[in-house]
């Protein structure tokens, strides 16, 4: 198995804020409004350098959304910052008129997603974003996994034409993925070559993949793991071509199993090459108060989770 050192662990949306100030220097195109959540969006840094193209909303993110859609008009590129479930929810009806219909270049950047927003709780934990973003036509949605992987595909939609919907967390997590990469939009990460199972994970779930896949070797199974960081469009190229060498598929996410990856990875695969599909997710449930490994342990996202699924559709792919 191919060695990933995690240099350190580190919130995702620290590195959402460190490409954003980057992008402050480098793009005058670019524009943020924050719904009053600005220090939690790790935007001061942005907010202090570039006031003139920092705009606090307030508590108001549908009138955001609805104003970042008309700067697009004049040429700029807004970003717009609140948690995760303020983000898709609340404003779904001016996302899918004013951003995703009309195909308005708005960046829609959603913090405290998943499970592991942690002690706020059920009302806050939002676990359908990706699948409410990924039903909308002309939306592109992408689920970093790391600090470093965060700030890249942050400075990659800013290059990018079109809705987009990037999501990120709160917790800190594994740092593992190279300093300065390229993001390419759409395209999968094999981090692993294996032969007997795909596992296909996105998020916070991608290290949870890679600690289940190093347990999985001192068991004599070779696990390929890929990580999706972009739910929409799917690279189904990658999918495919892992899944006819290995011939049965885990999916790993911090989100509902409806409408999530597995989804999206099981609609592929019923069209182009059926074979055993396990999804480690959230299973039609809302979440509740607790720490992050409390939250992962109990809605079954943790690493003995993803090597019981690789075991089951082992059984089912020899049976």
């Amino acid at each position: 198995m191919k060695e990933y050192t995690n240099s350190g662990s580190k919130d995702t949306r620290s590195g959402f804020g460190e490409a954003m100030h980057e992008l402050g220097k480098t793009n005058p195109a670019v524009v943020v409004l924050c719904a009053d959540l600005t220090p939690s969006m790790k935007l001061e840094a942005f907010a202090k350098d570039f006031p003139e193209r920092f705009i606090q909303t307030g508590i108001a993110e549908a009138n955001m959304i609805c104003i970042a859609a008309g700067l697009t008009i004049g040429g700029k590129i807004p970003f717009t910052g609140t948690f995760a479930n303020f983000s898709t929810g609340r404003v779904y009806d001016q996302i899918r008129q004013s951003v995703a219909y009309s195909d308005k270049n708005v960046k829609i950047c959603a913090s405290h997603a998943g499970i592991t927003l942690g002690e706020d709780g059920a009302t806050h934990q939002n676990m359908e974003d990706l699948g409410m973003m990924k039903m909308l036509p002309n939306m592109t949605v992408i689920n970093p996994c790391d600090f470093n992987q965060t700030k890249a595909a942050t400075l990659a939609i800013a290059q990018h034409k079109g809705p987009v919907y990037l999501r990120f967390g709160r917790p800190k997590v594994p740092n593992f993925t190279a300093p300065g990469q390229k993001f390419e939009i759409g395209k999968a990460l094999v981090l692993n070559e294996g032969k007997d199972v795909s596992i296909f994970a996105t998020g916070h779930l991608v290290w949870k993949a890679l600690e289940a896949c190093r347990l999985l070797e001192e068991q004599g199974i070779s696990s390929e793991v890929i990580d999706i960081h972009t739910i929409k469009p799917l690279d189904e190229e990658a999918v495919l071509a892992s899944v006819h060498k290995t011939g049965c598929v885990v999916t790993a996410e911090e989100h509902e199993m409806n409408g999530g990856l597995g989804d999206s990875i099981a609609q592929l695969l019923a069209r182009k090459c059926p074979v055993p599909v396990e999804m480690v997710a959230v299973n039609d449930s809302f979440g509740e108060s607790g720490t992050p490994e409390e939250l992962l342990r109990k809605f079954g996202l943790d690493t003995p989770d993803v090597l019981k699924a690789v075991k089951a559709v082992l059984v089912r792919k020899r049976s």
